[in-house]
């Protein structure tokens, strides 16, 4: 009966919310588990609030201040998702160091209290099988004779219980050392996705400043790049759309062409794009654009200008180009003049395509001219603002 009392106290200090574990918290995260959840909600709300206004500006004329405001949105958002996600982590971190407190405290004290339930047990047992004519010479009446075998019973099915219920905590926290292992992961997941806004953030505010410089902070300079982007994009689009004489087969590494100032742009350089499951045929390039970093980064596909990449820089990434809308491939140029040599990424057959222009005031370089290979495996590259 002593050690079931002392083992359901034991679990009581256990379990008890008053205790506190030897560990030091961060300055910045000062506030119960209850603040924490608190402000945890409040930042989750303020970025529904501040996404839901972002779809609203989206959705109205673009003017340069309102690409500007949805800019510094963004970043708003991005910097309210690395304070929620620095908060989650915080909280995981105060349950993680919780759980192993606990685990480590118990671990032992648990085996050893099993150990003693199990000789208890056994002691018991063997006072049970005395029999009973033992039992009445050695005691002093009766009424002992009956009060020793209902203790001895009482005994056996407490501990018994006790052992049980021991047991049954050793599951728990196995359940808790998963449920450790678990958060730990979590965290993991959530530093990777606090680096990747990080990350996020600077870009944002790279963007901001580079449509600054690109437009000098000029409403009409804006509108003017807004129509050259969306006429270079009309233009390529008629392009492969329409696709001329078929060149015939091409080397990995040959040179198809060279670094020109054609169609709708603002410099020289090569506008490059990879499609996929994709193939020339009918007149037309058939397919969907993917990032060509995914073929380029890995080698899958070569270089498609001479001194690619290291002797090279991109303009203009796959993706938006400075809020104004989005760009189709990369934009790849060496130096400010024309001439480069144009190197067709991978072997396949080369077909001519061309435009009659952009007609677009300061962006308007004549007649655009291009190539796109085939290359026979579901890949098609493009090649364009080539003399």
């Amino acid at each position: 009966m002593v050690y079931g009392l002392w083992f359901m106290v034991f679990l009581g200090f256990l379990f008890s919310p008053i205790y506190h574990l030897p560990y030091t918290i961060d300055p910045v995260f000062a506030q119960s588990a209850e603040e924490l959840t608190r402000q945890l909600q409040e930042k989750q709300e303020e970025i529904t609030k501040l996404e839901a206004e972002l779809d609203s500006s989206r959705k109205q004329e673009k003017t340069l201040k309102q690409q500007l405001d949805i800019i510094d949105g963004q970043t708003k958002v991005t910097q309210l998702k690395i304070e929620e996600t620095s908060l989650k982590i915080e909280k995981l971190r105060r349950e993680i160091i919780d759980l192993s407190g606990r685990i480590d405290r118990i671990s032992t004290s648990v085996d050893s209290l099993t150990e003693i339930l199990l000789g208890r047990i056994i002691k018991t047992y063997k006072y049970g099988s005395v029999n009973t004519l033992d039992l009445l010479f050695s005691s002093e009446g009766l009424s002992e004779v009956l009060a020793r075998l209902k203790y001895i019973q009482v005994a056996q099915a407490n501990d018994k219980k006790v052992l049980y219920q021991l047991q049954a905590t050793k599951a728990a926290y196995n359940d808790q050392k998963q449920d450790k292992e678990t958060r730990q992961t979590q965290a993991e997941k959530l530093n990777d996705e606090l680096e990747n806004y990080k990350i996020q953030l600077a870009k944002q505010k790279g963007e901001k400043e580079e449509l600054l410089r690109v437009t000098q902070n000029d409403e009409i300079k804006f509108q003017g790049l807004i129509a050259q982007l969306k006429a270079d994009a009309d233009s390529i689009s008629r392009a492969i759309s329409n696709v001329g004489l078929k060149i015939g087969p091409v080397s990995k590494g040959q040179v198809i062409g060279a670094e020109g100032l054609t169609g709708c742009t603002s410099g020289p350089h090569l506008h490059f794009e990879v499609y996929e499951n994709a193939k020339v045929e009918g007149g037309r390039v058939s397919g969907s654009r993917v990032n060509p970093h995914n073929y380029l980064d890995n080698g899958r596909l070569g270089s498609p200008m001479q001194g690619y990449p290291g002797g090279t820089h991109i303009s203009t990434e796959y993706g938006e180009k400075y809020a104004l809308g989005f760009h189709t491939g990369l934009d790849i140029y060496d130096n400010p003049s024309v001439g480069t040599p144009i190197l067709a990424a991978d072997s396949g057959v080369a077909y001519a395509i061309g435009d009659s222009g952009c007609r677009i005031s300061g962006f308007d370089h004549g007649p655009a001219k291009g190539i796109v290979i085939d290359h026979g495996n579901g890949i098609v590259t493009l090649y364009w603002h080539l003399l």
